[in-house]
């Protein structure tokens, strides 16, 4: 089985693949849509994105592409993320004008930028790969944020640890495949869904959750209609969810998996 994940060796999305799947052939790609068009053309067998972080919130590339793209969600994991300062042999965090990371990585360590405000914050393709980067350009006033298996992998020197705002960083990761595997019992199930532009539309169809655990909703813009929206919500439930077609206008389920 072969699993796809952005970024390059030593990124946090390859650790929760890792943590999903042990030792399965990994396979690298530049971005999340790429991810998603692997899976769904059956180049690989699973993909791993990113969703939320306890810090910087929701993943909001990754939500569009579960409404757009041909694939299921059948399963999660959290993965703890502790950020290193990383910079290339002979750098010293004085000599820093620049620190590259992915953008929510940035956003997990602003309280450092603040703390170093001779330091400029610049987005990169992914954490893991900000590293690598920053290690062969040997630049004195470059740097990056990423992880410490990522600075060992690349040969980059720690010039410091801790960088998150707050211990409790946590990413939850998906479990892409092409399609939904068989469940009895307790489940997870993800679901986008439009209403009626109308007022009480939302309460209404979230009274159709009494009873369950709806453990997250978030809203993305619906592309062409202005102030409309698509609403992504995670359910958890006992069995199969009931019928919503008499309170929404569209409806489909992004996936499902048994939780204990």
């Amino acid at each position: 089985m072969t699993v796809a994940f952005q970024g390059v060796v030593g990124a946090f999305s390859e650790d929760a693949a890792i943590a999903l799947l042990g030792d399965e052939p990994r396979v690298a790609l530049p971005s999340f849509d790429e991810v998603f068009d692997a899976v769904a053309r059956g180049e690989v067998d699973r993909g791993v994105v990113p969703i939320e972080n306890t810090l910087a919130g929701s993943v909001h590339p990754v939500y569009d592409l579960l409404g757009r793209k041909d694939v299921r969600v059948i399963g999660e994991t959290t993965v703890r993320v502790s950020h290193v300062l990383v910079g290339a042999p002979g750098a010293t965090l004085a000599s820093l004008r620049r620190v590259y990371s992915h953008p929510v990585g940035l956003a997990q360590c602003e309280g450092f930028f603040r703390a170093h405000p001779h330091v400029e914050p610049v987005a990169a393709y992914n954490t893991a790969g900000a590293i690598a980067d920053v290690v062969a350009k040997r630049s004195l006033e470059e740097g990056a944020i990423g992880s410490r298996r990522a600075a060992e992998q690349y040969g980059g020197t720690i010039l410091a640890e801790g960088l998150e705002d707050d211990p409790e960083n946590w990413t939850r990761f998906l479990l892409l495949a092409r399609t939904l595997e068989p469940l009895v019992g307790p489940r997870k199930t993800l679901l986008v869904f439009t209403l009626p532009h109308r007022p009480g539309a939302l309460a209404t169809a979230l009274s159709a959750f009494r009873g369950m655990n709806l453990t997250k909703i978030e809203s993305r813009p619906i592309r062409g209609r202005p102030f409309e929206y698509a609403f992504y919500a995670d359910v958890v439930s006992e069995g199969e969810l009931p019928s919503l077609d008499d309170v929404t206008t569209s409806l489909r389920v992004l996936g499902a998996f048994a939780v204990r």
